[in-house]
Parts: structure tokens; C-alpha cells; sequence
């Protein structure tokens, strides 16, 4: 029996040696875990509700949930939430090779998730500023010390108050059709006309796209006016526009901005164009890209991924946590050429073309460059 026994321990003794013998090497380890977190990644995400001093924000989770890099954080614009403002983006086929390294955290407006409980009459809905003070709430429950904030319009504004609230949070920051200006009296008058002689719906599409979609009614257009208005929580919408309406000036200038790299993006139709402008006007030159981007209408995010991917995978080298070596066939093949004008140490220089057809990956100006791009 004891010889049976010892033969036994004898064979558990080589099976732990074999397993020793060849250890999982780190860049296997790695590998195997961006394979796990672009799987994750196609399927619904790991959803939570997160308790913050100001109420409960719905927040979807993909990824691994390593924090050894800065998740990047998501925020939607009023009519859409997060599924329906980034999925198309983010599960395009060339954002994988970024999504896979990093920690994706989705997060909804108060009441505008799908399915959210409808808010009953007479509740007070946040401020903007009230909105964007929920978000460090997010970051410590998944112990995130710093972001990568992604917004969309009212998105955009949010993730800016947040980030001048909170510089030491931010490592980036993408702005599409970011309005920082509160409305002036001309403004006011025409969106109470507007309220008067337009439904909900029409009113948040012509936020949405731009005049030449919502003339030429594109499916995308008709999609969302079909979404909107049989929203099951549009009481929650409208009072999220109606807040947004309301919004401060973001009182960004050369002397009191961004403490971080911004990519500033919107469709050269979009109906904040000139908003994005002023904004990129008032930007800190030498950590600022604008990017204008062509037939993009007013959603560039659903109508030009393939651009705003191959923009973004700039942004992310250009920060420090993407090689060139690992830049797509996206960057590698197509050939682009990127008209663009920057400026080096505050003062306007000089133009140039940027060909990237066979510059595998090349960067753009270094961070100390402000460029601004038409594609």
C-alpha cells in the first residue's frame, strides 16, 4: 500500500515539474488577456449601478479591469446613451487593436439608459455640473485612478467639467462637437420658438445632424427619430435636454484650459461646427488637435469610424501607450493625405501635407504642435 502511494505522489511530483518547466511567459499572459477583453468586449459588458453623493449612475464595463493603463471613459449625447452613441465606434473592426488593451467604461446620463425608470413629475433633475461631480464616484468604484474621457456632445461638455474639476483624473481628452458656450439671448429665444413649433423629437434631431440629413432624411436620421420618440423614458430625455440648455459657459481660455492633450472632432456640416471652432479658438495650442472631418454629418462617431479610429489611435500613440509597430493595416495601407496647419510653441508656422500611405504609422506633429486636420 505505502509503495502505491509513494508511486502516486511520485507522479503528481512530475506532473507539477512538467507544468514548471515551461511557465507562461508574460507577453503570453498579456496576449491571452487582450484576447479575453476584446471577447468580453463583443458581447453586453458587465453592467453596474453605481451609488455617487448625487444619485445612481448606470455604467457598463469591457475589458479586463486592469488599471495598469487609464480606462477610457465614455459619455453620450442627449437622445442617444451609451450603446447606441459608441457601439458602432467601438466594435469597429480596426478599434480593436486599441480596445483590447484597455478598460472601456460606458457611462449613461441619469434616467437615459434603455429601460430606465421613468422620473415623476416634478423631479429635479441634475445640472451639468452636478452631472459631471457624479463621475469620480465611477473612477473609485472601479479603482481607476486616471481616464481617457471620450464625449459626444453633451457628453463632450460634461467630460470637460469634469476634467477641469479634476485635472489629475484626465490623461486625454476627446470632444466632438463640443459647444463650451452657454446660450445667449438670441439662442434662448429661438429654442423657446423652436419648443413652441417643434416636438421633442425634432428638436434633439436637429441637435443631433445636420441640416442636410435631416433634409435628405437618412436612415440614420429616421432610425433615431423612430428611437426617440418611442422612448420609453422620454420624460428623462427631455429633462436631460432641457438641463443642457440651461448649461454655464465653460470659461476655457489660453490662460485657464485643459490640463492634458485634446483632440477636438466634429462633421464640417455638424450643427456645432462653429462651436468647435470657437472652442479649439480658445484651446492651449500646444496640446490641442482639431479635427474637421468631411461628410461626417453631425454623428462622426457612427458615420466615419474607420476616420475617427485611425485619429484616435494617434491620439492614444501620441500619448505614450500605443507603438507605432502596433498601428493597423488601417494606418499602414491606406493612403491619406491629412491637410494640416499647426502651431509650434503658441505661434502660427507653417502648413504641410502629412502622407501617411507608406509611412507605417507615422505620427503626427508631437503633442508640443497643435495640428488641425481636414479629412
Amino acid at each position: 500500500m505505502s509503495n502505491g502511494g509513494g508511486d502516486t505522489m511520485t507522479t503528481e511530483m512530475q506532473e507539477i515539474a512538467i507544468t514548471e518547466e515551461k511557465p507562461l511567459l508574460t507577453g503570453q499572459a498579456e496576449a491571452k488577456d487582450a484576447e479575453l477583453a476584446a471577447r468580453i468586449l463583443l458581447d453586453q459588458g458587465q453592467e453596474h449601478s453605481i451609488e455617487t453623493p448625487h444619485g445612481v449612475l448606470h455604467v457598463t464595463l469591457h475589458g479586463t479591469r486592469t488599471t495598469r493603463r487609464p480606462a477610457i471613459l465614455t459619455f453620450h449625447d442627449v437622445g442617444l446613451d451609451s450603446k447606441s452613441c459608441f457601439s458602432p465606434l467601438f466594435r469597429f473592426e480596426e478599434m480593436q487593436e486599441i480596445v483590447k488593451n484597455f478598460t472601456l467604461i460606458h457611462v449613461d446620463a441619469p434616467g437615459q439608459e434603455e429601460g430606465a425608470a421613468v422620473y415623476p413629475t416634478g423631479y429635479q433633475y441634475p445640472s451639468m455640473d452636478t452631472i459631471a461631480e457624479m463621475i469620480p464616484a465611477v473612477l473609485q468604484f472601479f479603482n481607476f485612478r486616471t481616464v481617457i474621457g471620450v464625449g459626444v456632445g453633451v457628453g463632450a461638455y460634461v467630460l470637460s467639467k469634469f476634467a477641469l474639476a479634476n485635472p489629475d483624473s484626465v490623461e486625454g481628452l476627446v470632444l466632438v462637437n463640443i459647444d463650451p458656450n452657454t446660450r445667449g439671448w438670441i439662442d434662448w429665444a429661438a429654442q423657446k420658438l423652436i419648443s413652441v413649433t417643434s416636438s421633442l423629437t425634432e428638436q434633439i434631431l436637429s441637435h443631433l445632424f445636420s441640416q442636410e440629413e435631416l433634409s435628405s432624411n437618412t436612415e440614420l436620421v429616421q432610425s433615431h427619430r423612430e428611437r426617440i420618440s418611442k422612448a420609453s423614458n422620454l420624460v428623462n430625455i427631455e429633462l436631460f435636454w432641457k438641463t443642457y440648455n440651461s448649461r454655464r459657459d465653460l470659461n476655457i481660455d489660453r490662460n485657464s484650459t485643459f490640463k492634458c492633450p485634446v483632440m477636438l472632432v466634429v462633421g464640417d456640416q455638424a450643427p456645432y461646427e462653429d462651436a468647435a471652432v470657437d472652442c479649439n479658438s480658445k484651446m492651449d495650442p500646444t496640446t490641442t488637435s482639431f479635427l474637421k472631418m468631411a461628410d461626417a454629418g453631425g454623428l462622426p462617431q457612427l458615420t466615419q469610424p474607420a476616420k475617427l479610429t485611425e485619429a484616435f489611435k494617434y491620439f492614444i500613440q501620441g500619448m505614450g501607450y500605443m507603438a507605432s509597430s502596433c498601428m493597423t493595416r488601417l494606418s499602414r495601407s491606406r493612403t491619406t493625405s491629412l491637410s494640416s496647419s499647426y502651431s509650434m510653441d503658441g505661434s502660427r508656422s507653417r502648413s504641410r501635407t502629412l502622407s501617411q500611405g507608406s509611412q507605417g504609422g507615422q505620427m503626427p506633429p508631437s503633442p508640443s504642435q497643435t495640428m488641425e486636420v481636414s479629412c
